[in-house]
Order: structure tokens, then sequence, then C-alpha cells
């Protein structure tokens, strides 16, 4: 992108002038800077949470006495510490703790997504791949992040490990985001095809992850505390990179090591509320009319340690950093982004017209009755940290560009069978709100990335976008409202001009939710 970049600033010259700002080659080059400015901060987020470091940051091994501190609470190593770990980044996070606590781990087991060691590989990443004489038995399996066969397997021999532990052994546990997918165990006679049909359903209609998650630890051996009772009577202490809005413990990757706090009733709210109730299969009717409202593990897990080691807040402080570092004024919106991806889109749209209009004409702003509506759509959203008065203050005392930032996991309801994500279909929806809007002289880019690097069943992590999309489109003789009316928008990207607004990083090695960035940049 940078060469190609440089041949348009080069192109959108005059023979001995600046660069030509109202020429169409000149605002191509605009925006090819600014998406580059736009992955450069998507990046550094990333790198924020990377499970190698952090890891790193959070365990303190004293050589000669074995004493591993994890925050505030000493245990010590004599040959008695096993590891089992589930999740997107877990492959990392254990090459990690293998790297520092190896001489005393003893066995180990982790649940990795399908290909990504090859994948891997393949992008140069050592660090987070395991030696080759690692003590850690590793399953791959969840292809397209849904549990299968494989994951059963894994989630089995976690069990397995963990059922044979004593009151001298210490587990580490690492989890991160996809962990629930590659953690199925069912309660018989409940069998993992009927968990994953149901989990479909309910993820089709819009179930949040918590709703989901829910429901899977109702119907689950080893989630809602139920690893942490396996494991009973060894100390446990988890590591977690939480995906999940305000980071509960009880919820990422469906609390294994927490207890659950859920009861049946909960479950038939959400079955109802979704239209499920009476479609469900006698098996599971089975399993929620034997279980009562009491967790299925210890009422306290008093033998667990739960630690958070990275969030999506903690990857948007170090984007937030960067764009300064930029010359943008920037302010974090939100990193607990929720709701329909059709109302999100909507509140971004606004937003930049309501923020580039005070950016424009500093002292004036959008109509009284575009802040109105922004302020009820924030409203609709209900986010609880939601600083949208704050970052319209700072548009208006800012004196050049500005990078609002927020992060999140939207839901989008399935109504085609196209391929995409949650976050190109936010883009291309931003895209077309963002065609609503006079945005006068303002350049605008809006830009949605999935941290771990895949955005659905996807190769993209997202997608960027401008106002000119829909126009641009068009001209192709790309209809928008039709591949958004599949749920097809990867293969919109991929089509628009050569698939140029996709975002690519490649799988990860983390996972801390979804990152979104919206530019305003004065001309």
């Amino acid at each position: 992108m940078a060469a190609a970049l440089q041949v348009l600033r080069h192109l959108a010259r005059a023979p001995s002038g600046p660069l030509l700002l109202g020429g169409p080659l000149a605002r191509l080059a605009s925006s090819m800077a600014l998406a580059e400015q736009a992955q450069q901060l998507f990046e550094s987020a990333v790198g924020a949470v990377l499970p190698g470091p952090m890891l790193q940051r959070a365990l303190s091994l004293d050589p000669d006495s074995g004493e591993l501190k994890v925050r505030d609470r000493s245990f010590q190593l004599r040959q008695n510490l096993y590891l089992v770990g589930f999740g997107k980044a877990v492959l990392g996070m254990a090459a990690a703790a293998e790297e520092l606590l190896g001489q005393h781990l003893v066995q180990g087991v982790i649940s990795v997504p399908k290909g990504i060691r090859a994948a891997m590989e393949h992008s140069g990443k050592q660090e987070v791949l395991l030696k080759p004489h690692s003590r850690i038995q590793v399953f791959e399996g969840a292809e397209d992040n849904l549990p299968d066969r494989d994951a059963l397997r894994a989630a089995l021999a976690i069990r397995q490990l963990a059922e044979g532990l004593t009151a001298d052994d210490l587990l580490l546990v690492l989890i991160s985001g996809g962990g629930s997918a590659l953690l199925p165990a069912p309660i018989p006679p409940v069998t993992l095809e009927e968990k994953q049909t149901l989990t479909k359903l309910l993820a089709a209609r819009g179930a949040t992850i918590q709703e989901l998650n829910t429901i899977r630890k109702a119907l689950s051996q080893l989630k809602g505390g139920g690893l942490a009772q396996a494991a009973y009577p060894a100390q446990v202490v988890s590591l977690i990179l939480s995906d999940v809005v305000g980071d509960p413990v009880e919820v990422i990757a469906s609390g294994p090591t927490v207890a659950s706090i859920h009861s049946v009733q909960d479950c038939l709210h959400i079955l109802n509320r979704y239209g499920l109730r009476a479609a469900l299969p006698r098996s599971v009717k089975t399993v929620l009319a034997r279980a009562d409202s009491d967790p299925h593990g210890p009422h306290t897990c008093g033998h667990v340690l739960n630690v958070i080691l990275g969030s999506n807040a903690l990857a948007l402080a170090e984007a937030q950093r960067q764009a300064e570092a930029l010359g943008y004024r920037a302010v974090v919106l939100s990193t607990a982004v929720q709701g329909d991806v059709k109302s999100v889109a909507q509140f971004y749209g606004l937003l930049a017209r309501v923020a580039g209009a005070r950016l424009a004409l500093p002292g004036t702003g959008a109509s009284v009755e575009e802040d109105e509506r922004l302020c009820e759509l924030a409203a609709d959203l209900q986010l609880p940290d939601l600083q949208l008065k704050e970052a319209l203050e700072a548009v208006v005392g800012a004196r050049g560009p500005v990078c609002l930032l927020a992060g999140g996991e939207p839901t989008v309801q399935l109504q085609g069978s196209g391929k995409g994500g949650r976050n190109q279909e936010l883009a291309l929806r931003v895209g077309v709100e963002l065609r609503q809007w006079p945005l006068g002289t303002v350049d605008v880019l809006f830009l949605s990335g999935g941290t771990d690097g895949q955005d659905g069943p996807t190769e993209a992590a997202g997608a960027w976008v401008r106002p000119e999309l829909t126009s641009q489109a068009a001209a192709e003789g790309l209809d928008v409202a039709t591949f958004l009316a599949h749920n097809d928008s990867h293969t919109f990207f991929c089509r628009f001009q050569g698939g140029a607004h996709l975002l690519y990083t490649g799988l990860t090695g983390t996972n801390v939710m979804d990152a979104h960035f919206l530019f305003l940049h004065p001309q």
C-alpha cells in the first residue's frame, strides 16, 4: 500500500506545486493515506494484547525457590504444575507459559482452532508455536468457530487431566475468546450435534454472547464452573484474555472456572425470547428439567484464582496513544459496543455527521434535530461506558484531525446465506449511512476489524469504508442493498475495487473482540 500511495501522491502534484487537494487522484491518495493509518492503528491495538508479553507480565517465577507469583498470590512449584487451555489465543499463551515454567510442567492439554499452527508457521510467528518436545498436547478443532468432534475429544482430554489432580497440584488454565466452542462437553443425553444446532439457531436470531453462554453452561459438563469442580481439590489459576464486553469472568468462554449464577428459568426465558422453547430436542428438555438453580460447581470456587490478562480496553488505549502520536485528537468512545449491527451503523453514521459539522465549522455544529437523534440512538444502544459528550467536546476543541475509537461485539441477525462477518457487515452498513449525511469539508473513514484476524468464516479481519462507497460501487455495477439483504458483505468487498477495502492481518494469535475507528480529517 505504501508504494502505491507514493505513486498516487506523485501523480496528484502539479508540475511545480503542492498536492492538488481538489483532484480525484489527490482524493484517492488521501483515502489510501487514511486507510494506511487506520490499519497501522489496528495493528498497534492488536500488538498490545498479544498473549506472550501479557502472560510474562502477569507471572513471576523465582528460579531458586520455585515460587510462582500471580498478582498478589504465591504458589510453590515442585514438579506439580499442570496446564490446560482453550481459545484462539491459547497457542501463544501456552508457548509463553512453557517457556517460563517448563521445568515444573508435568503435562498439558490445549484446544485451539483448526489450522492455527500451520497458519502461524506460514506467517512466520514462531513465538506462538510450541517447541518440538513440548509436554503440552495440542488438539485442533472448532472449524469456523463451531464445536465439533475434534473439539469434543479435546474437552474430554482436558476433563480427564483435571479429574486426576490432587491437593498438591496446581492447574494453570489458559482461556481466551473462542474458548467456548473449543470446550464442548454436553451433559448426556444431549449430543454435540443437538447442542450445536441450538447454538446456531440462537446466534442466527441475534442472541448475545451472554445469552449463548448461559445456554451452553446449562448443557455443559465443564462450563459454568464444571472444570473447576473437576480439578478440585487442586489449586487452580485461570489466566484470561477477555473477548466479552465488561470482562465478566463468568461469561468468557462460558466461565469454566467460575460457578454459574444462572438458573434453569434464565435459560427458559432466553429460549422463549427467541421462539425456540417449543422446538427443543427431548434430550435438552431432560437436562433442563433435572437441573435446579444450584450451580453445578462448588458454590464459591475458593480454590480458584481468576485473572484478566488483557481486554479490549487495553487494545484501544494503545491505539489511542498511536493516534495521538500521528497528530490526531483521539478519544475512546466505548469498549462495550453491543446491539444489532444495523443500529450500531446508524449511530456511527450520524456521529460522523454531528462530529464532522463541529470540526468543519468550529463554534457551530449539526442541526438540533441531528444532535437529538444521535442521543436517541446512543440511548437505544445502552452502552454503559459511552463517552459521547466528552468525544464531541474534544472535537470542538480540536484544531486538526480527530480519531474516535470504540470496541465491542455487535450482533448480526442472519437473513441470507451470503458470506461475511460482523465487522465487514458493520463497515458496509456504515458506508451506506455515511452517504446519507452531508459531511462538508471533512474527510471521513470508518474501519471495523476483529482482533483475532478472522471475521466470520472469511480470511479478512474486517474492512474500511468512505462516504463515496455506494456511488463507487454503483459505478462498478454493485448494488450494496442486495449484498446486505443476503448478509454477503465479504463477497461485496472482494468484488469492490478489487478487494482494496478489506483488512487482512492473518490470524493474530489473540482475541479481544472488535475495534472500530472513525477518522475525521478536515480538508
